[in-house]
């Protein structure tokens, strides 16, 4: 048997050391190497480096992002409701307050009497006349103090919801003396037919002290230099307002305002104004329609409560 001395495991040592020394100077010449770079950073070569299965990376850019500007509050003032100290005029539907009234169109009346209410032209009617105190001749069609006091007050039945308002009216005596009033008042305890004359038209016809007479009255379509003209009631505006005709010769039949797509009647009141109660049509266009027909469209109206403004035309007369 070979002796221990005999073995020869000293060469495969050396291999080994070699190997060791060698792999411990190539580690220390990698730290040299690593710690005199110009940084210097071992947490950039970690956060370069790719996690392991199971660990979070815990790198970061090298440059920070560039925080985003706050947004300034806005400064933007809220649009102004529709009021009437903001809305603004359009050409069509508000005109200027100093523009002239004018007839833009007239039709021609029909011929007939179509649109007459109970009072018909070409109708002699039968009744008596009292008489009363008229003051200055203002009454329930609203008319305004009378320049002459030739006015007269109809019967309720005969005033019709104010229809009657405005019509002239020669009435008879049995002795024939004649009298030519226009109705400005309704009587509301008068009997159809009958009429309740100022103390100055029944001083026409009797004297006062003879209280009640009979009479035969009629429509008339008299010559006239009188324009009609346009009142807008007390608290009218864009939102409402009401309408009144005066001064037109012939009986008006009914007062429209225009939409823009066409035109709409307006609601007589028995104080004598057509109404718009949701102001359609308030300071706009209108068209007036006699109970013959004719009809007078009429722009150039403002709103102006209780300011009378004339538009220089007529009905024809019959």
């Amino acid at each position: 048997m070979a002796s221990s001395p005999h073995r020869r495991p000293a060469p495969r040592r050396r291999t080994s050391l070699v190997s060791a020394v060698a792999v411990a100077a190539a580690g220390l010449l990698i730290s040299l190497v690593m710690a005199f770079r110009p940084d210097g950073d071992s947490h950039t070569v970690r956060a370069a480096a790719t996690p392991t299965a199971g660990t979070r990376s815990t790198s970061v850019p090298a440059t920070a992002p560039t925080p985003k500007p706050k947004p300034k509050p806005s400064t933007v003032s809220p649009t102004p409701t529709r009021t009437e100290a903001t809305r603004k005029p359009t050409a069509s539907a508000r005109p200027s307050a100093t523009a002239t009234p004018r007839a833009t169109s007239r039709r021609p009346a029909s011929g007939a009497a179509a649109l007459a209410g109970r009072i018909k032209p070409g109708v002699t009617y039968s009744g008596v006349t009292t008489h009363y105190d008229a003051g200055d001749g203002n009454g329930a069609c609203l008319y305004g103090p009378s320049r002459d006091l030739m006015i007269a007050a109809m019967n309720h039945t005969d005033y019709e919801t104010s229809k009657a308002c405005g019509a002239y009216i020669q009435v008879r005596a049995a002795g024939g003396a004649s009298v030519t009033v226009r109705v400005t008042n309704e009587c509301p305890e008068c009997a159809p037919g009958q009429l309740d004359l100022s103390e100055q038209a029944f001083a026409k016809l009797a004297a006062l002290s003879a209280g009640r007479i009979p009479v035969t009255w009629r429509l008339l379509s008299p010559a006239t230099s009188d324009k009609v003209s346009i009142r807008y009631k007390t608290g009218s505006s864009r939102n409402w307002c009401g309408i009144q005709a005066l001064g037109h010769r012939n009986p008006l039949a009914r007062l429209e305002v225009g939409t823009g797509s066409g035109w709409r009647p307006l609601t007589r009141t028995d104080y004598n104004y057509f109404l718009s109660e949701d102001g359609t049509g308030c300071g706009g266009s209108l068209r007036l329609t006699d109970i013959y027909g004719e009809q007078l469209t009429v722009s150039g109206i403002a709103v102006r409560p209780d300011a009378l403004q004339p538009t220089h035309v007529q009905f024809a007369g019959h």
